[in-house]
């Protein structure tokens, strides 16, 4: 079935032409459709026109085109919300993945990437002068989502979260007005950008701090789906310095070389190793990742940190169908293992995961009003999120992912993670926000009171 697409009148469009000097798509132009896709596929939105500026300039005249005309505003970055927010039917896609601009300072240890960044761009950066930042386990996620969301990664136990590592930003906001965001200047803004979503405007760039990471010891160790495995991961992240990142993860075994062809599709559960520690100690770390259980697969090397972002791009292509469930934890209780185990057993797809993020460490010492993200009395956040090949297989897989996150739900905190959230957990933004809530809704109905940004874990002014 096709969908009806409202096509702007000419003369509204006039005015936004002659200021953007980027692209403007439309129904009818040749990469319309393709101009329209996001990473989700389950989103398959016809908005009705999509701005692809270059600079902040195109920037602002499209806020405030869209402000001007009562339009529905998306904001693309990556496009990697599961969410869909980054499209939406009828109203202005703003993409900004022409603006990739990176800027890195190494004497001061910083970076400054505009919007339309992803991580890949990033770390491919940085790593030129051996340094780096928290940043994502996906390398095509973009920087904006990731980090106005909080921002996990190998390197959170040692570094923080992404937001932790923001030191400024530059913001268009509902008005049309360009801000700098720093701890002097706009404090409150940049505050409420750590972590707060995309509420309160269009971050054109960001800038983070970077910290002396080069070659790393990476990779995956997979094992028997057991409950005790997992409860050995959980000593291994209690006991371990924060130089160890090690992502928890159960799926079903991936066609890779160094994993026995008969574990091929049958589940099993893997820790991603990111030991960023000295390289005369990785022979400990393999020990201890031995100790966990009968290793049945593993590709554990010294690699240049970039590379352990890419391990999952070839499974986890743009064009997928993904529904996400999220949780956050007060340590591994058994209860929620057991849930791993049980419902690890359906994982539906190869691609399919539940993923496991330690936020111990660094996370800890950033106190829970310092930034918008709250929980850093969480030691670990979960990701459940079924990928599958077609849209009524996705839809199928619904319930398993519900009645999982139920499953999970005596075991948890109250809200969870935005960046894990799907469409239908808009009623869990407040316990997401906790104590910070208040102060965020003050900050919308200051800086976006006619709630333009609306299209997100929305803050509702």
């Amino acid at each position: 079935m096709t969908t009806y697409t409202p096509a702007l009148d000419d003369k509204l469009l006039e005015g936004l032409q002659g200021a953007v000097r980027g692209d403007i798509v439309q129904p009818g132009d040749p990469d319309y459709d393709e101009a329209r896709k996001v990473y989700n596929a389950m989103h398959d939105k016809r908005p009705a026109i999509i701005v692809r500026p270059v600079d902040v300039g195109d920037v602002v005249a499209t806020v405030d085109f869209a402000r001007e005309r009562d339009l529905l505003l998306a904001v693309r970055g990556g496009s990697h919300s599961v969410s869909g927010y980054g499209t939406c039917d009828g109203g202005v896609v703003l993409d900004l993945g022409r603006m990739r601009g990176i800027r890195v300072d190494p004497q001061a240890r910083t970076a400054r990437a505009e919007g339309g960044c992803t991580w890949a761009d990033v770390n491919h950066a940085t790593h030129a002068f051996g340094l780096a930042t928290t940043g994502g386990i996906v390398s095509s996620t973009g920087v904006g989502g990731l980090t106005t969301g909080g921002g996990m990664g190998y390197l959170a136990r040692r570094y923080g979260l992404v937001c932790d590592n923001l030191v400024s930003a530059d913001l268009v906001t509902a008005d049309g007005s360009f801000l700098t965001c720093t701890e002097k200047c706009n404090a409150d803004l940049l505050w409420a950008v750590r972590g707060g979503g995309g509420n309160f405007g269009v971050v054109t760039s960001f800038e983070y701090r970077l910290h002396p990471v080069a070659d790393i010891l990476g990779g995956p160790t997979f094992y028997p789906l057991d409950g005790d495995v997992m409860r050995g991961y959980r000593e291994l992240i209690a006991g371990s310095d924060e130089k160890l990142g090690a992502v928890l993860v159960v799926a079903l075994g991936p066609p890779v070389p160094f994993l026995p062809e008969r574990w091929h599709g049958r589940p099993l559960c893997g820790v991603v190793t990111c030991w960023s520690g000295p390289e005369d100690e990785d022979d400990e770390v393999r020990a201890r990742l031995a100790e966990l259980g009968p290793v049945v697969g593993q590709y554990l090397e010294r690699i240049p940190y970039p590379v352990i972002n890419t391990l999952f791009d070839e499974l986890l292509p743009a064009g997928l169908f993904h529904y996400w469930k999220g949780t956050f934890s007060q340590g591994l209780p058994d209860g929620a293992i057991d849930a791993y185990v049980d419902y690890g057993a359906t994982t539906p797809t190869i691609q399919s995961a539940t993923v496991v993020f330690p936020i111990d460490g660094a996370c800890h010492r950033v106190g829970p009003q310092e930034t918008a993200f709250t929980y850093r009395d969480a030691d670990f956040a979960t990701a459940l999120s079924p990928t599958l090949p077609t849209r009524a297989d996705c839809e199928a897989t619904v319930g398993w992912a519900r009645a999982f996150a139920a499953a999970l739900e005596p075991h948890s905190l109250e809200g969870g993670y935005v960046n894990f959230m799907d469409h239908d957990d808009q009623g869990r933004v407040r316990a997401n926000y906790r104590e910070n809530y208040d102060r965020l809704t003050m900050m919308k109905r200051r800086y976006d009171p006619g709630n333009l940004f609306r299209l997100n874990h929305n803050i509702t002014p």
